[in-house]
């Protein structure tokens, strides 16, 4: 088994409520730096059409909730079936960390590499330290202060 050196994120649900609303979870900018500073590769793995993709990171990072780098995050090209981490490019399965809140997207096969999160959703409490448990995990897991 590899090391674990990439991590694909979800949007709706897992980052924000969903691309209509665009709440923020609680945590997100720290979070993000987190993952920025302990993975070599950061991606976004989100059922969001691209096209809206980019104008909902564009205002996260206006509104100063997500870091400027989000602006060139990479999306994973999918055919919005199953989030396969072989569809990440340049990394191994074993090298990727998926974190999102639906199971139905990830593959029997890859359940290992999945850091599964509690799905943000009305009432969008701020109380919500969601974010902080998967880093926590994530912590814990690869090894990283």
């Amino acid at each position: 088994m590899g090391i674990e050196t990439v991590i694909a994120i979800d949007l709706e649900g897992t980052l924000i409520s969903n691309a209509v609303s665009q709440f923020p979870r609680p945590g997100l900018h720290q979070f993000l730096e987190f993952c920025n500073s302990a993975f070599k590769a950061v991606y976004l793995y989100t059922a969001v059409r691209d096209e809206l993709c980019g104008p909902i990171i564009k205002t996260l990072v206006d509104e100063q909730i997500a870091p400027d780098w989000m602006l060139a995050i990479p999306l994973v090209q999918w055919d919005r079936n199953f989030k396969d981490l072989a569809n990440i490019p340049a990394a191994s399965i074993h090298e990727c960390l998926i974190v999102d809140d639906n199971p139905d997207y990830i593959l029997d096969n890859q359940r290992s590499q999945w850091i599964a999160i509690e799905k943000f959703e009305s009432p969008y409490p701020d109380t919500d330290r969601e974010l902080e448990r998967v880093q926590r995990l994530i912590t814990k897991r690869i090894g990283v202060c």
